[in-house]
């Protein structure tokens, strides 16, 4: 009797479980993401009930409810647009020299920065490279239209020595977009791009340099056999981001590029949307498209995760 009254009032004394799970280190350090959470619930979550209009004929003057249900109408017309040729090669034209060259130009850069060893000229190399980044597309892309007008800088050079006979408009020449697009992003990006890799870099054991050098190692090699192999986890989780990004290559600084001369090479699924979607208010047609582009981005980062996981034995998840 006495040994039952006992463990009553020790079972009065010990916590819930409950209130143990609130007392802990753990749920107090997890709350913190709470407020992230809740932001993306109102903002990413609750506005994809919009995703309705997709499947209606929505239009300004009715409503998401009262609007007529059309189905795959959208879709469908969209599969059978005749832009549709022109603007998937474009997007995924553009996007593969970008896979090409914009990805791993960070990579390059935080390799480089790494063996810098005068810290002030370290720090001065950052700073240029990071800078483009700062500017707006607005702004960037301002400079580079100058820049490559027939009066613009880039003739001038040329022809000053002797390449071209006669200035050209490198922006009225659809052929040249690809290779104009592609060099401004990497300047564009390449040195915020590398803050990722330069940070990863960073966490190396330096113990693994030091045994690299008594090995007779030089610099490139203990880049190839340590460095890059420190830092594959970033570099695979980074082109998993890239590959499912595929068919995005944003309207900003395309349109701003974009003229009348060059559409044919720069007309892409997002400014094409964008036109589609709020320049002609076709909202369900905007719509459908871009959750047509969004599920096939979700199933491209599918299948290169799968595929990483399966061949590196990494993935993000």
């Amino acid at each position: 009797m006495a040994a039952s009254k006992t463990a009553a009032k020790q079972s009065e004394k010990k916590p819930g479980r409950l209130r143990r799970l609130l007392q802990s280190d753990q749920f107090q350090m997890q709350t913190l993401i709470w407020p992230g959470l809740i932001l993306c619930f109102v903002f990413s979550y609750i506005p994809m009930y919009g995703i309705l209009i997709a499947f209606k004929n929505y239009t300004i003057g009715s409503t998401m409810s009262s609007a007529p249900w059309v189905g795959l109408k959208f879709f469908q017309e969209f599969w059978h647009d005749p832009a549709l040729a022109g603007v998937l090669r474009n997007t995924l034209a553009l996007n593969g020299l970008a896979l090409l060259f914009s990805f791993p130009a960070p990579i390059l850069l935080a390799l480089f920065i790494n063996e810098i060893r005068n810290v002030r000229f370290k720090k001065v190399v950052q700073t240029i490279s990071y800078l483009p980044h700062f500017l707006s597309w607005v702004i960037f892309g301002g400079i580079v239209i100058e820049m490559l007008m027939p009066t613009g800088v880039v003739s001038s050079v040329l022809c000053d020595l002797g390449i071209l006979k006669e200035p050209v408009n490198f922006m009225a020449k659809g052929e040249y977009f690809y290779a104009i697009y592609t060099i401004i992003s990497v300047i564009k990006s390449v040195g915020f791009g590398s803050i990722l890799y330069v940070a990863a870099i960073a966490g190396i054991d330096q113990e693994m340099y030091e045994a690299a050098v008594v090995d007779g190692c030089g610099r490139f090699q203990k880049m190839w056999y340590i460095t890059l192999p420190s830092i594959t986890g970033t570099i695979v989780i980074m082109l998993i981001f890239q590959i499912s990004s595929i068919l995005n290559t944003g309207y900003e600084q395309i349109i701003l590029l974009q003229n009348p001369l060059n559409l044919a090479f720069s007309e892409t699924l997002d400014t094409y949307v964008y036109k589609i979607g709020i320049a002609q208010s076709r909202y369900s047609y905007g719509a459908a498209v871009g959750l047509l582009k969004s599920i096939l981005s979700v199933a491209l980062m599918l299948i290169a995760n799968k595929t990483s996981k399966k061949l590196l034995n990494r993935g993000l998840f």
